[in-house]
């Protein structure tokens, strides 16, 4: 729940600014890793008549998703970034918001959503660089939280600071003409620190943030405990300030 929670806030707007300017009606747009359809929807709205479809490896968030957003110019399926079902040349637009972190192999994934990409067709990627979060005031539990989250990707295979790499993956894929640049989201008054803190202060102790973390022995209930309760006290400061930074990049078949 705390994770669809943060996937529900997201819209393009504040999440896909960077892609919008290059978006046309008529365009075919797949969204990968599309959660429970928030982004997927706005997207649909500005390439219409163009068909929408967004995939998700997650069979339950793509029911979520199905009933959250029943529109007939939207299609949603499970599918594997790795094999994509879709023919060669498919589509005008492939985007993927906070994807690649999660992968143990971008570059071929990149690939993958190279193929479907049609002729001239554009690929938006968009992830997030752990290691350049910042925030006041200090506290070490939050750096412990932030330490704790890349031993589990890491663990995982995953990279959690993917936004610095998207460039070079692009390349690795085969892509040649790329354009690449950053973006944040800050989180420094009263409703948004309470939003981010409670999401975080919630993952980490009903997540498989939690459950992956006890079961690697990295933490232990105990600690994520006192992590969650750091977040708690940190919306309550005054001076509270979090920024996330996100790497992003388009990339033209």
């Amino acid at each position: 729940e705390s994770v669809l929670r943060s996937h529900r806030w997201r819209t393009a707007e504040n999440s896909a600014g960077y892609l919008l300017p290059h978006l046309r009606t008529g365009q075919d747009l797949l969204d990968v890793g599309c959660g429970p359809g928030n982004i997927t929807a706005d997207l649909a709205d500005r390439v219409a008549p163009g068909r929408a479809t967004g995939i998700d490896s997650a069979a339950s968030v793509i029911d979520t998703a199905r009933s959250d957003i029943n529109r007939a110019d939207i299609t949603f399926a499970v599918g594997d970034v790795y094999a994509l079902e879709n023919p060669d040349d498919s589509f005008d637009v492939v985007h993927a918001h906070q994807v690649l972190q999660h992968l143990s192999d971008p570059v071929r994934a990149l690939r993958e959503m190279r193929r479907v990409l049609k002729p001239g067709g554009v690929l938006a990627a968009r992830d997030a660089d752990y290691s350049c979060f910042s925030w006041a005031p200090r506290d070490p539990l939050l750096t412990r939280w932030n330490d704790l989250y890349h031993n589990i990707a890491r663990r995982n295979r995953a990279e959690p600071d993917a936004g610095r790499f998207l460039l070079g993956w692009a390349q690795q894929a085969g892509f040649t003409t790329i354009e690449s640049g950053s973006s944040t989201w800050t989180y420094a008054d009263p409703e948004s620190r309470a939003w981010w803190a409670g999401l975080w202060a919630d993952r980490v102790t009903s997540s498989s943030y939690a459950d992956q973390a006890i079961e690697y022995g990295l933490a232990d209930r105990t600690d994520l405990d006192a992590i969650s309760g750091a977040w708690r006290r940190w919306a309550e400061q005054p001076d509270g300030w979090y920024a996330v930074l996100h790497g992003e990049m388009l990339a033209w078949k």
